[in-house]
C-alpha cells in the first residue's frame, strides 16, 4: 500500500517534471536524499505545475495566428470595386497626393448694405482688402466701375462713419467691432475719395496751411500735397476747432495744430511755442471718423463734427470729439490726417486701384467692359440688308434718330394711359419720363438731399434732381460747387399750349428733364459748373 503512493507520487512527479523544469530539479533533490516522505509535491508544486510555461505561451499564440492567417488565405479573393482607395500593407493608408492642398487662407462671411439698407453676404478670405470687396460687388451687381465705389464703416451707436481705406483689411476692421455693436459696412460712391490728388485747391485753404520751415515765394496746392507725401518735409494744418471735455458734455473751442507726429492744441492763444503746446491725439493707433448727427449725438455746436476713435474697441468716452465751424476746415482737417497717416499708400491706391492682396486683381477680374468695345460698328438695320455706316457724321445722325424715336415711344406709351390729346400726353410724357433716371429722386426732402450729396462726396458736379417741396409743380436741382451745396429751381413755362422746364427764366427751354440735364452735362449755362457725377441709390 505503501509502495503503491509512493510510486503514484512518483509518478506524479515525473509528470510534473516533464511539464516544469523547476519541478523536475525539486524531485530529484528529493530522490537524491532517499526520504519517501519528501517525494510528495507541495501544494503550490501542483498549481505551478498546471500553468504553461512563459516560452510555451508565446509559442501557442504565434501558432495561432499562423493557423489564422493560413485560413484567411484559404478564404476565396472578392474583387475590389475601389482599388484607388486602398493600397498595400507596406504603405501609407491613404497617399497625401488624393486629397486637394488645405488652403492656409480662412474664409468668413460679411453683410454688406446699401443706402436702401438692403444687404448681400459675401463669403470672403481673412486677407480681402476693400477694394476687393467693392470689386466684388460690382462684378456681381453688374456695376459701371469708376473707382469711386467705396466701403465705409458705420457705427449707429455713436452716429460715426469712416470711409475704409482700398488697401485696408475688412477682417481687420470688423475684427475692432464689440460683440453687441451693430455696426455695418456700407457700399457706396464717393467721388471726394481720392479727389485731393486731382485738385488740391479745394481742400487746402491758405489760411489754415503754413510751413514749419521757411519758404521761398509762394506754395502752390499742388506742392503742399507732395509735402504731405514727403517724409522729409511737411506743411502745418491750424486753426480753431471745438473740443469735447473729456468725461463732460460741454465743448470749449481751442486753437489746435497738425504735425506729422501728431495732433496738439494750445494752451494760451495761438501759440505755438512748444511750451504752449499739448499733446491731443496721435494717427498710428486711432482712426479718423466723421461724425454724422453731432448735435443731436453729442451736443456739438455745429454738424461739422469729426473724431479720433482707438482701433481696439471701447466706449463713446474713449472718443476724442472735434467740430469745425464749416464743411471746408472739416474736409481740410480730415484730409490732412488722412494724408499723414498713410503717406504714399493713398497715393498708390488712387493711380493703381486694382492691386490687392486676396488675388481679387485685375488679372483674376475680368473688366466691366470688354476691350472689344473699342472696335464696335455703326450698323444699319433699317433694309433689307445690314451694311456697316463709315461715315462718322452719318453714325451720329442716326443715333441721334433712333434717341429721338425712341423717347417719342416712350411719350406715346406714358401718354396713353391719359387723355388722347396730344397737349395732355406731352404734359404727362414731361411729368413722368425722368422718373427712371438714376439721378431723380421722388419726394425727397432739401436736408436728405443735401446729407446723400455729402456721403457721395462735395466735387464739384454732384448733383441730384428731386420734387419741390414748396411748389409740387416744380423741380430743384441741387448740386455741389466749392465744398458747399447749391439749389436751382426748375421752373415750368408754357408756350403754344406746350410745357417746358427752365433754369433761367425761359431763356433756355427744355421739353423734358431728361434735356435739361443732358444740355447742363455738356454746358455749363448758369450753373457755377457743369454737371458730372449724379447721386443715385443703388440695391444690392
Amino acid at each position: 500500500m505503501t509502495t503503491s503512493l509512493q510510486d503514484g507520487q512518483s509518478a506524479a512527479g515525473r509528470a510534473a517534471a516533464r511539464d516544469s523544469p523547476l519541478a523536475a530539479q525539486v524531485c530529484g533533490a528529493a530522490q537524491g536524499r532517499g526520504d519517501a516522505r519528501d517525494l510528495a509535491p507541495a501544494p503550490w508544486l501542483h498549481a505551478r505545475a498546471l500553468l504553461p510555461p512563459p516560452d510555451a505561451t508565446r509559442g501557442c499564440a504565434a501558432d495561432r495566428r499562423k493557423k489564422k492567417d493560413l485560413d484567411v488565405l484559404e478564404m476565396p479573393s472578392i474583387p475590389n470595386p475601389f482599388p484607388e482607395l486602398c493600397c498595400s500593407p507596406f504603405t501609407s493608408v491613404l497617399s497625401a497626393g488624393l486629397f486637394p492642398k488645405a488652403n492656409s487662407r480662412k474664409k468668413q462671411v460679411i453683410k454688406v448694405y446699401s443706402e436702401d439698407e438692403t444687404s448681400r453676404a459675401l463669403e470672403v478670405p481673412s486677407d480681402i482688402t476693400a477694394r476687393d470687396v467693392c470689386q466684388l460687388l460690382i462684378l456681381k451687381n453688374h456695376y459701371i466701375d469708376d473707382h469711386s465705389w467705396t466701403l465705409f464703416e458705420h457705427l449707429p451707436h455713436v452716429g460715426l462713419e469712416r470711409t475704409i481705406e482700398d488697401h485696408e483689411l475688412v477682417i481687420e476692421v470688423l475684427s475692432n467691432w464689440g460683440m453687441e455693436e451693430e455696426n455695418k459696412l456700407y457700399f457706396r460712391k464717393n467721388y471726394a475719395k481720392y479727389e485731393f490728388f486731382k485738385n488740391p485747391m479745394y481742400f487746402f485753404p491758405e489760411h489754415m496751411v503754413s510751413f514749419a520751415t521757411e519758404t521761398n515765394g509762394e506754395i502752390s496746392p499742388t506742392q503742399i500735397l507732395q509735402m504731405f507725401l514727403s517724409s522729409s518735409t511737411y506743411p502745418e494744418i491750424h486753426g480753431f476747432l471745438h473740443a469735447k471735455e473729456q468725461g463732460k458734455k460741454s465743448w470749449k473751442k481751442i486753437y489746435f495744430l497738425l504735425r506729422r507726429s501728431g495732433l496738439y492744441f494750445s494752451t494760451k492763444g495761438t501759440s505755438k511755442e512748444p511750451r504752449h503746446l499739448q499733446f491731443f491725439s496721435e494717427f498710428g493707433n486711432s482712426d479718423i471718423y466723421v461724425s454724422l448727427a453731432g448735435k443731436k449725438k453729442h451736443g456739438a455746436p455745429t454738424n461739422y463734427g469729426f473724431c479720433f476713435k482707438p482701433n481696439k474697441a471701447g466706449g463713446p468716452r474713449d472718443l476724442k470729439m472735434l467740430c469745425a465751424e464749416e464743411e471746408q476746415s472739416r474736409t481740410c482737417w480730415v484730409t490732412a490726417i488722412r494724408l499723414l497717416k498713410y503717406g504714399m499708400q493713398l497715393y498708390q491706391n488712387y493711380m493703381h486701384p486694382y492691386q490687392g492682396r486676396s488675388g481679387y486683381s485685375s488679372q483674376s477680374i475680368s473688366p466691366m467692359r470688354s476691350i472689344s468695345e473699342n472696335s464696335l460698328v455703326a450698323m444699319d438695320f433699317s433694309g433689307q440688308k445690314t451694311r456697316v455706316i463709315e461715315n462718322p457724321t452719318e453714325a451720329l445722325s442716326v443715333a441721334v434718330e433712333e434717341g429721338l424715336a425712341w423717347r417719342k415711344k416712350g411719350c406715346l406709351r406714358l401718354g396713353s394711359h391719359g387723355s388722347p390729346t396730344a397737349s395732355s400726353q406731352s404734359s404727362t410724357t414731361s411729368m413722368a419720363i425722368h422718373r427712371s433716371q438714376p439721378w431723380f429722386h421722388h419726394k425727397i426732402s432739401r436736408e436728405e438731399a443735401q446729407r446723400l450729396i455729402i456721403q457721395q462726396g462735395l466735387v464739384d458736379g454732384v448733383f441730384l434732381v428731386r420734387d419741390s417741396q414748396s411748389n409740387p409743380k416744380t423741380f430743384v436741382l441741387s448740386m455741389s460747387h466749392g465744398q458747399k451745396i447749391k439749389h436751382f429751381q426748375i421752373i415750368p413755362v408754357e408756350d403754344d399750349g406746350e410745357m417746358f422746364h427752365t433754369l433761367d427764366d425761359g431763356h433756355t427751354r427744355f421739353t423734358d428733364l431728361i434735356q435739361l440735364v443732358e444740355f447742363y452735362q455738356l454746358n455749363k449755362g448758369v450753373l457755377p459748373c457743369k454737371l458730372k457725377h449724379y447721386c443715385a441709390r443703388i440695391a444690392l
